[in-house]
């Protein structure tokens, strides 16, 4: 089945059993907002955009899932209490103009927080990457450079690959290392104090 979407000049192609087939290649670099914001509205694919290039994120392991499902119960367990509200991927995040990006987690302190737009959000006060296998620098370097861009206060990186959880502070421009906690150890965060995670117990998570 096609769905042929031509007022954007855009087609998506389906396979049988339902996964989503993007025909990226033709139009690289000249993707425009509107088209991706329409493709993204159709699959529930991890997709992210840039200056006109769509990036497809791998899909999450179950490795990632349970780390992500409980790194987000301990959030929301601390900060919709008193009045925030975090939410988990898929979900759009504004950078900046030009570029998307999809969190494992995002965090507002407010839920009221006018940034908090239901189609996708205009910025976070904190937000979460559980790093992939595939491409450990997108999560290390470039999305922390997005996320700095974004003017987002707090990023938390999770490694399983060195088992560690960074935690990072923005400072002016970009981000300097709140603290990289090892097993053993609990990391905090700056923006929500008494916020602690056993790193041991996030990395064992099933």
């Amino acid at each position: 089945m096609t769905l042929d979407m031509r007022r954007e000049n855009l087609r998506v192609s389906w396979e049988k059993d339902g996964e989503i087939l993007l025909e990226l290649d033709p139009i690289q670099g000249h993707w425009t907002e509107a088209q991706y914001l329409l493709v993204t509205d159709q699959t529930n694919r991890l997709l992210e955009y840039t200056d006109g290039y769509l990036e497809v994120l791998p899909l999450p392991t179950d490795q990632h899932q349970a780390l992500l499902a409980w790194l987000f119960l301990a959030f929301k367990l601390c900060c919709e209490p008193l009045g925030g509200k975090v939410r988990f991927a898929p979900l759009r995040l504004l950078v900046c103009a030009g570029r998307y990006r999809e969190p494992d987690i995002l965090l507002l302190r407010d839920a009221n927080d006018p940034r908090r737009q239901n189609r996708y959000w205009l910025g976070a006060d904190l937000v979460a990457e559980i790093v992939s296998e595939d491409d450990p620098e997108r999560d290390t370097k470039v999305k922390r450079a997005d996320y700095a861009l974004a003017q987002i206060p707090e990023y938390w990186i999770v490694n399983p690959l060195d088992q560690t959880i960074t935690v990072l502070q923005l400072d002016g421009e970009h981000y300097v290392e709140h603290g990289v906690f090892q097993r053993g150890e609990q990391a905090t965060s700056v923006l929500m104090p008494g916020f602690r995670v056993d790193v041991s117990e996030l990395l064992d998570a099933e």
